[in-house]
């Protein structure tokens, strides 16, 4: 589809959320395009799936630059080219400063592997079985400078059964995440969910939503 929005993705590893990004904008589900897509690691399994999508994708390598200052200029530089005015990290293994958040803030978000504010950073599922939880999931989360604290916009759960280990689990969220991050980056193109004074605004109508709400509950997604 064509879109005036230009969503880039920022990913570290083989890329399924980016790829359920991708299907989201090609279907307008999502209004608007991918506009680029960039990875941190050469030969990461996310550029491979951007070029069979035929999307555009660099790697900027981070351990080629001598900061991460550096480093985040060198992306920045790329998606001002691209004239990218969204950004999603889709399992980008890398810290941003607070230059670069500054540059997207309230434009710019994360999906984290856990029900944030529990187990934030990484290892979050083997966290959550030696806590003998009984559920868990995925939070889609405003970036803000602090590590895995921004507002959050939505989050899908998932129950913990007995036979699970951290792999089986870390493949049910998955699925869960597939479903709630598109959702998620509709809402807020739509400015239906905007960062405002540094906390979730939810547009009224959008509460009373038939069809946002049952697609929330479909994705067993729940708003903060």
């Amino acid at each position: 589809m064509s879109s005036s929005r230009r969503i880039a993705i920022l990913a570290s590893g083989a890329g399924s959320n980016m790829a359920a990004i991708a299907q989201a904008c090609e279907q307008a589900v999502i209004p608007a395009s991918i506009g680029l897509i960039i990875s941190n690691v050469p030969n990461a399994g996310v550029l491979g799936r951007a070029k069979d999508l035929r999307l555009p994708h660099c790697c900027i390598d981070h351990r080629q630059f001598e900061n991460r200052e550096a480093f985040e200029d060198a992306m920045l530089l790329k998606l001002r080219g691209a004239s990218i005015d969204f950004v999603v990290l889709a399992g980008f293994m890398r810290i941003l400063t607070d230059c670069f958040i500054r540059e997207y803030y309230g434009s710019l978000l994360n999906i984290h592997p856990s029900l944030l504010p529990k187990y934030p950073g990484l290892n979050t599922h083997q966290r959550a079985l030696d806590a003998g939880d009984r559920e868990t999931g995925a939070t889609v989360h405003y970036v803000i400078p602090e590590l895995d604290a921004g507002p959050t916009i939505v989050q899908g759960k998932v129950p913990i059964l007995p036979e699970d280990d951290a792999e089986s689990l870390a493949a049910r969220v998955q699925v869960q995440e597939h479903a709630i991050y598109p959702q998620a980056v509709r809402w807020c193109l739509e400015k239906k969910v905007e960062l405002r004074d540094g906390k979730v605004w939810k547009d009224p109508s959008f509460m009373d939503d038939g069809e946002t709400r049952t697609g929330a509950n479909a994705n067993n997604g729940t708003r903060a």
